[in-house]
């Protein structure tokens, strides 16, 4: 019998999993293989971000904040089919300010990289992955948390197979394949505004598109691999309602229909960083080359 394949998407908060690449997920659960997502943090430091959330100053009690959101993670993970697993630290915040403040004490971003490494490669090597999935250099958006989940993503998928890292981590183990996910691309939200407009709908777009810097690169040229997902746009959307703290479900999440997204761009985006397996780019599976590895 094939042995089943696993993907690990490692986030830095409870909710990115639902905002990145959560169809691909759903779709593989679907499929029948086994999916983890890790939080390396319990989103304490979020804010209110649903106008219509009660109560509004939830924010201001950290040790409720987290109750709540890991309750949300709960019933997002349920939706989404997938594992969880926290890997415990603390929500950094995120800095504000010129200068901004130093982070503070104990936070998952000051914490010494090799201990949330350590953190992490445990898990791997208890759940054994094929292919793990993260965000790029800069997190995605630079929050700190964002930028250390990266950096531990990275320092993880190096170690998890050296048997002289942390041995007392549990028996090394090799991902396969090291993914970073991709979603604001300038292209995908100039399609989205001009569908809302040709409708005669308003978009939520067009601020967004007027400030874009023109001269930064899209960063779809950075993607080598389109997931196609549309058939689980709408667990995507029902996970992403789930964390009612952080999404308001009048946003510019839910602006364009399921038929419209699923016409116009049904795939989720991912940029390949480390392989160890034969694979021919551009893609359109994440466990492209590890099915042929693993299904001996």
């Amino acid at each position: 019998m094939a042995e089943q394949l696993r993907m690990v998407a490692v986030h830095a908060h409870p909710d990115d999993e639902s905002s990145k690449g959560a169809a691909t997920m759903a779709r593989y659960v679907a499929e029948g293989h086994e999916v983890m997502v890790v939080s390396c943090t319990g989103g304490e430091r979020g804010s209110i971000l649903n106008p219509s959330f009660e109560p509004a100053d939830l924010a201001a009690h950290p040790a409720q904040m987290s109750a709540v959101r890991r309750q949300e993670m709960a019933r997002a993970a349920q939706i989404l089919g997938v594992q969880h697993r926290w890997l415990g630290y603390v929500d950094s915040g995120l800095p504000e300010g010129d200068p901004k403040p130093p982070l503070p004490d104990g936070c998952f971003a000051a914490v010494p990289l090799e201990a949330s490494t350590r953190d992490l490669v445990r898990v791997f090597r208890e759940f054994r992955p094929h292919v793990v999935v993260t965000y790029d250099e800069k997190g995605g958006y630079p929050h700190p948390d964002h930028i250390r989940c990266h950096e531990v993503s990275v320092a993880a998928f190096d170690a998890a197979g050296d048997p002289e890292r942390f041995p007392d981590a549990g028996v090394p183990w090799q991902p396969l394949k090291l993914y970073y996910s991709h979603g604001f691309s300038r292209k995908r939200m100039q399609l989205m505004h001009d569908a809302l407009l040709a409708a005669g709908e308003e978009s939520p777009y067009g601020e967004w598109l007027a400030k874009w810097d023109p001269s930064l690169p899209d960063i779809m040229e950075r993607v080598t691999t389109q997931v196609q997902c549309a058939e689980y746009f709408p667990v995507r959307d029902d996970a992403l309602r789930a964390h009612a703290t952080q999404i308001d479900p009048a946003s510019r999440w839910f602006a364009v229909s399921h038929a419209v997204l699923a016409e116009l761009w049904p795939t989720e985006e991912y940029e390949l960083a480390r392989s160890l397996v034969d694979t021919t780019l551009p893609e359109d599976d994440l466990f492209s080359g590890v099915r042929e590895r693993v299904h001996i």
